[in-house]
């Protein structure tokens, strides 16, 4: 099934709606609050630090490096520092 791009896309588009539908339902269910940030928020191409923004990234870049303030973090770890901001 997952051969046909077409197909793959649609089935893989509808796991991601039933994983954010359970995950509404969990958080309802305990009294949890679901912060959903925009799909395209750059979250990896951001820097953690300063703010700027890269305008290319590659995947196999690992470790991000700011070309204006020097910084350098994992790129995982940057990322998931911007998406803490993002939600505070």
């Amino acid at each position: 099934m997952l051969a046909n791009h077409k197909l793959a896309k649609v089935i893989a588009d509808m796991s991601f709606f039933e994983f954010r539908r359970q995950l509404t339902y969990k958080c309802e269910l305990y009294g949890s609050e679901l912060v959903v940030v925009d799909r395209w928020f750059p979250s990896s191409k951001s820097c953690s630090n300063c703010g700027t923004i890269k305008e290319t990234l590659t995947l196999n870049e690992r470790v991000f490096h700011c070309d204006q303030c020097g910084f350098e973090c994992d790129r995982d770890l940057n990322a998931s520092i911007n998406l803490e901001k993002a939600i505070s």
